[in-house]
Parts: C-alpha cells; sequence; structure tokens
C-alpha cells in the first residue's frame, strides 16, 4: 500500500493536477504584446516574452504568466538591444555610465578600439593619459585592455563594452610614437602583447591607418599581429588608410591581410570621401563582394550622416606626426617646417565645409559652430593658414566636422547585407560637461536614424532587415555569446520601440538632442530605460572575444 502511495503522490508531482491544468509561469520580467524581430531577419511575430535573471527564458504564448515586472509593448517592436560596432565611450562612460545618448536609441553593447584601446598600457603611456584629456577626466585605474574593461564593470556602466586592441596601441607600447619599422625583436614584443590581450578576451585588432601611429605600420606589420589574432578566433577591423583618392588601395589591403593572416576583416565606416572620389563607392562594394563570393569572410560598418568628424590635426600631411603631437607642435613653431606644411596642403586643393565642434582651450570656445572658412575671414588670412593656427593655439585638440560623402553612396553602402552600424562617436549625455563643446549629431542618432529615415520613410531596409543589422548581424561577426538574437537561453538585452516616431532629433547646429521612439530598453535582463526615460540602472557588462570564452 505505502508503495502505491507513494507511487501516485510521484505521478502527481510529475504530471501536476489531474486535469491538465499547466501551473503559471513565473518570470523576473515579462514583456507582453509586442512584435518580435528577433534579429535574423526572419519575419516578425506576435509573442511575449519571458526573462529569468539575465536570460530570455521564453518566447511565445505566455498568457496567465506573471513578473515583478511586466512591460506592456502592445503596438511596439520588441528586438535584440543593438550593437555599436564603433564606439567612442571610452572616457565618457568613465565620467557618466548611463550612455544616455546611445541607451535612448536602443544600443546596449559598446564595441571600442578603432586604432586606440584602453590598454596595454606602458609607464609612459599611462603618464601621458592624463595629460592628454580634455573636458572629460578621470583616473587611469588599469594596465591592461582586459583591465580597463573590467573597472568600466566594477564602476557600473548601463551597456555591455567589448574592445578590440588597437594596433597603434601596440605599436606605441612597444615603438613609441615614432615613425619607424619595428625590429624582428620589437616585433616579437608586439606580437606577444596581442597574445596576451586576445586570451584576456580582445575582439582582435582595429587599426586607424589614416592617423600616427597607425599610419606608421607596413601592411606586412598588420599581417604579422593579425596572425596572433586569427589563432584566438579574432577579428581584424580597420579605418582603411585612405577612404579618398586611394579608396580602392585601401579596400586591396585590408583584403590582403585578411587573406595571407587567415582573418575575419571589417571595414569601418565605408565611405567615399571628397566628391571626386564618389564615383570609387561602387568598385569598393565590389571588391567586397567578390571576396565574399570566394569564400572570404568581409564585412563592413557605416554611419549614416555626409559629413565625417575628426581632429583638425589629422589633415596634416604624415611626415609632420611623427613622434606625436608635441613634435607636432614643434614643427608648426619651425618656420621652414610650418611653410613646408602649408605648401603641402595648399597643392591638394580647396577645402571641404569644415564645422568646428570641439576646443580644448576655453578662450577658442566662442569659435564653436562657425566653420573655417568663416573664422578665416574673421582673422584675415587664408583657410590653411587658419587652421595651423587652431592646431598650434589648440595643441592639437580642435574637433571638426567635415561634409564629404554624397548620400546616394550611404544609400548605396546600407543596401548591401553584410552592413552593420557603427556610430564613431561618444556616448554622452545632453547635460553637465558633455555639452561644453558640440559634436557629430551622429552620437545621438545613427541608429534611430536608421529606423526613421532609411526604414520609415525611404524604405531602403524592411524593419526586420534593419533590426538584423544591429543586432544578429554584428553579433555573428563578432562572435559574441549569445548576444544579438532574441532567443531562448540568450542574454536578455531588449530594445522596445515604437516603429512609427523612432527618429534622430540631433542636428548640426543642435546635436544635444535625444533622439525620439525608444520606449524601453533591458540590459541583461535590467530595465535600464522606461517610458522613455533612463533609470539609473547599470547591469552593463564587459563582453569577451573568442579567445577567452574558448577557455572558459
Amino acid at each position: 500500500m505505502r508503495i502505491c502511495i507513494f507511487f501516485a503522490v510521484f505521478l502527481f508531482l510529475c504530471t501536476g493536477p489531474a486535469d491538465g491544468a499547466a501551473a503559471p509561469a513565473h518570470f523576473d520580467a515579462l514583456i507582453k504584446n509586442g512584435t518580435i524581430y528577433d534579429g535574423t531577419g526572419g519575419k516578425p511575430f506576435k509573442a511575449d516574452v519571458g526573462i529569468r535573471a539575465d536570460l530570455i527564458a521564453a518566447v511565445g504564448d505566455l498568457a496567465g504568466a506573471d513578473a515583478k515586472t511586466v512591460v506592456d509593448a502592445t503596438g511596439l517592436a520588441v528586438s535584440p538591444g543593438f550593437i555599436n560596432m564603433l564606439s567612442w565611450a571610452t572616457a565618457s562612460l568613465l565620467v557618466d555610465g548611463r550612455s544616455q545618448s546611445e541607451i535612448r536609441q536602443g544600443v546596449t553593447t559598446e564595441v571600442m578600439g578603432e586604432g586606440k584601446s584602453m590598454g596595454p598600457l606602458n609607464e609612459l603611456m599611462k603618464m601621458r593619459l592624463p595629460s592628454e584629456q580634455g573636458d572629460m577626466k578621470f583616473e587611469v585605474a588599469w594596465t591592461g585592455l582586459s583591465e580597463y574593461l573590467q573597472h568600466l564593470e566594477k564602476k557600473g556602466v548601463s551597456p555591455n563594452v567589448a574592445s578590440f586592441l588597437g594596433a597603434g596601441t601596440v605599436r606605441e607600447h612597444v615603438l613609441g610614437r615614432e615613425n619607424r619599422k619595428p625590429s624582428a625583436a620589437e616585433l616579437e614584443r608586439m606580437c606577444e602583447l596581442v597574445r596576451v590581450e586576445m586570451e584576456a578576451g580582445a575582439l582582435g585588432i582595429g587599426s586607424s591607418l589614416a592617423y600616427a601611429p597607425d599610419m606608421f605600420a607596413t601592411t606586412e606589420e598588420l599581417i604579422a599581429l593579425c596572425r596572433v589574432a586569427a589563432r584566438y578566433g579574432g577579428m581584424y577591423i580597420s579605418h582603411i588608410r585612405s577612404e579618398g583618392g586611394r579608396l580602392i588601395e585601401a579596400v586591396s589591403e585590408l583584403l590582403r591581410i585578411s587573406r595571407e593572416a587567415s582573418i575575419r576583416a571589417e571595414i569601418y565606416h565605408l565611405k567615399a570621401a571628397g566628391e571626386k572620389n564618389w564615383g570609387k563607392m561602387q568598385q569598393a562594394v565590389s571588391m567586397i563582394d567578390e571576396a565574399r563570393r570566394k569564400g572570404q569572410p568581409v564585412t563592413a560598418d557605416m554611419y549614416l550622416y555626409t559629413a565625417s568628424s575628426n581632429r583638425l590635426s589629422s589633415r596634416l600631411p604624415a611626415w609632420a606626426h611623427d613622434g606625436g603631437d608635441t613634435a607636432l607642435l614643434e614643427r608648426l613653431r619651425d618656420p621652414a617646417a610650418r611653410a613646408r606644411i602649408g605648401e603641402e596642403m595648399r597643392k591638394r586643393g580647396p577645402m571641404a565645409k569644415t564645422l568646428l565642434i570641439g576646443f580644448q582651450e576655453d578662450r577658442l570656445r566662442p569659435l564653436t559652430g562657425k566653420t573655417l572658412e568663416e573664422v578665416a575671414a574673421m582673422r584675415g588670412k587664408d583657410q590653411v593658414e587658419t587652421m595651423l593656427d587652431l592646431v598650434l593655439e589648440d595643441r592639437t585638440a580642435t574637433r571638426v566636422v567635415t561634409f564629404v560623402m554624397s548620400e546616394e553612396n550611404i544609400r548605396k553602402g546600407l543596401r548591401n547585407p553584410w552592413v552593420s552600424l557603427g556610430s564613431d562617436g561618444t556616448s554622452m549625455a545632453a547635460e553637465g560637461v558633455f555639452i561644453k563643446s558640440a559634436t557629430h549629431p551622429r552620437a545621438y542618432g545613427n541608429f534611430a536614424r536608421l529606423f526613421g529615415k532609411y526604414v520609415r520613410e525611404e524604405k531602403i531596409l524592411s524593419l526586420q532587415e534593419a533590426v538584423r543589422r544591429v543586432s544578429g548581424l554584428p553579433a555573428e561577426n563578432l562572435r559574441l555569446d549569445r548576444r544579438g538574437l532574441l532567443k531562448e537561453g540568450y542574454f536578455a538585452d531588449i530594445a522596445i520601440f515604437d516603429p512609427e516616431k523612432i527618429a534622430d532629433r540631433a542636428t548640426y547646429a543642435q546635436p544635444h538632442q535625444y533622439a525620439a521612439g525608444m520606449e524601453h530598453v533591458l540590459v541583461n535582463g535590467v530595465q535600464v530605460l522606461k517610458n522613455g526615460e533612463h533609470t539609473g540602472a547599470t547591469p552593463g557588462r564587459a563582453l569577451w572575444g573568442p579567445g577567452k570564452t574558448r577557455q572558459n
């Protein structure tokens, strides 16, 4: 008898009540009544999403389920959180971890490391970093790149963070800022730095070959570094050597590095800069398509504006940057060297429209928002002399926006299924230290612009394909662990937005304006945006490349 009773109780516990009614499910968070865009590019569908701890536990009809946090997504799109393939949030997240300008667009992962990364640092680099800070001040409490990412996580940040290892950082660590080739022993030291950081979680090698010191690296040097990264499943991602007159040669170099190092490769902010070069965009796209047809894993990312942004000093000839900013300023003080710089710049022809957006020196800040041409007229000099003056007066820190791209080429690039998005901007807030200078509107609007302008208004992409471009595609390219898809067992990074309202509002004249239409955002299961307002939560984590995840 006891055996029969025990068996009956056991059967009841296993099968539930005799009438077959299932017990209601319990979740930590529940998103109800939304339309799911799962990041694969597949057809959207109506479903609920149940979250336990930091993971998506269920996607489907969850009627009757309850949760501590319930989000009604009626009429809204529910998608994986967006991944910013090119973020300059390295310093801003140390100052303000909320990442307001990006979270309010649905960006849940910031990927850093275009040429310069926040480690590894030697003693000289650690001493230099505080002296080179602008408005954003922070203590350097780390040495390695992985230590920096862990520092952000411990400090508290709203988005997840990940980083490539900067090729320029590796070069500076071993060679300083000089224009010279490494010896065999020095190259071996550089490769060892790559090995250490890849095992610690770097995503791969990131280069910025239009800027010093990256520009001093030969193709062979880059191949050597990339071969090490490739052994750990890393990617090579590059601001290629030229985006204008030698665009085709620069794309060829990236393809060669990818081929000879047997490494996946991506082009940062694919573009053809300068009106005389706009016609080269199609050839660049065709070269990538052809490489992909041959099995070469090559991709690209873009920002969706016709203006670029960088330091004004970046326009000076490569030789003038040998030795770093200190050496550059010494050359500008030397009449003969300055004359040579000016002569070379005038030979390039007329300058594109240039907007001054940021200064380190307070006395120059009234020039913010003026064009270089306007300031030249104010000072009674030509644009070249005015530019050299500003670089010297502001100790190379002046930042500009330059109008060099065509709208048609943005559409042409965006139509390719292998193109994702990167803001190439700082994650900031429309308050405090951030509004002391202007910025490029891409910092506040790049992702919202995709859905507002290019999906809803121009219909360049479907909504489900646009979601794939900013979630599933970059997560796959980066080999991120269980990110980028809205799928059971994946981390609960989720963006919930109104497809009819999402739009960028930042402009060149008034850049510090948050995007519209993003209603709720969750990072690792924690709500960081609620009804369009930041909750103050900082659940972001350091994400690691395949070199580390394979070891765990």
